[in-house]
């Protein structure tokens, strides 16, 4: 159980990379779509795997331990890579909380605060990431142990959610 959560093809052109001075950067991911059920979450400082995929399939994988996703995504945008990816896969290893910010989103959870690791459902959560990463058409889905999907909150959906959220 070490894939808490995960989101997949998420575009990196529906990310706000740089916002601005002052403004906030976020990387959003939702669960749901209406009120009550629906959760918003900023992945930007998730620890975990990710994929950058090209218009040919998977391009790249990458390991974020000390740095947050958001920043080896955005260094990816400026490095040897930048021209080779457009989307992205990310496969985290922290859990959300049940805090939530001034506006309503959940962050995740520090690494040292979470449980330990059964190793049959480590082996589990590998498989279960490769199929979902590489997508071969030959096998059955396989689930994560515990994780749960986040879809990417779009540039253009962002204060709709952000005020289904609101506190």
């Amino acid at each position: 159980m070490i894939i808490k959560n995960f989101g997949l093809f998420w575009r990196a052109d529906e990310v706000d990379w740089y916002p601005g001075k002052g403004a906030r950067f976020r990387l959003l991911g939702r669960i749901g779509v209406n009120r009550p059920g629906v959760r918003l979450a900023d992945f930007r400082d998730q620890q975990g795997i990710y994929i950058l995929y090209s218009n040919h399939g998977p391009y790249y994988v990458g390991l974020t331990k000390k740095q947050g996703l958001a920043k080896r995504l955005r260094d990816h945008l400026e490095d040897k890579h930048s021209e080779r990816w457009d989307r992205f896969s990310w496969f985290g290893f922290q859990t959300t909380n049940d805090d939530v910010d001034d506006d309503g989103v959940f962050k995740v959870v520090d690494l040292e605060e979470q449980a330990t690791v059964d190793t049959q459902a480590v082996i589990t959560d590998i498989e279960a990431l490769l199929i979902h990463a590489i997508g071969p058409r030959n096998v059955n889905t396989m689930n994560f142990a515990e994780a749960e999907e986040w879809v990417q909150v779009k540039l253009d959906e962002i204060d709709k959610y952000m005020e289904k959220v609101a506190v």
